[in-house]
């Protein structure tokens, strides 16, 4: 039978301790995760205006006119620009709502709003890409 030394255990200042400098770490882990998050969603709506952006200039070579949804809600115009635009932006419970407004047989703007945020995308037909219009969230 081995018994314990005097002096191998840990003390409870050894053990506060490594608490505490896994609480630190874990922190700031959270607080990087958020902003990486952020980044990756302005990501998304970057790249699906450019999307919107590239089927409106097909659209545009097909009819003579940038397509624009009028009416409804913001559910119904981004179905409408899918099903138009031949699109496939997400829709229902979303981080982006997308929109064109504006549209004329010579100029478009596409937009992407953030649900809950305060961050807007815009794109419109001289942008080769999109740029932030809105907001102080917008990383």
């Amino acid at each position: 039978m081995v018994k314990n030394k005097p002096g191998t255990g840990m003390t409870l200042i050894e053990i506060l301790m490594v608490v505490i400098i896994a609480g630190v770490l874990a922190t700031l882990g959270l607080v990087n995760y958020s902003g990486i998050r952020e980044r990756s969603m302005s990501r998304e709506a970057t790249a699906n205006l450019r999307l919107v952006a590239a089927a409106e200039r097909v659209y545009r070579m097909e009819t003579g006119t940038f397509y624009s949804p009028v009416g409804g809600s913001a559910v119904d115009r981004m179905a409408a620009l899918n099903t138009v635009l031949r699109l496939s932006l997400p829709t229902g419970t979303i981080n982006w709502n997308y929109d064109v407004t504006a549209a004329t047989a010579t100029t478009f703007t596409a937009q992407a709003q953030r649900n809950g945020g305060t961050c807007t995308w815009q794109v419109n037909q001289g942008n080769a890409e999109p740029a932030a219009v809105g907001g102080t969230n917008c990383p």
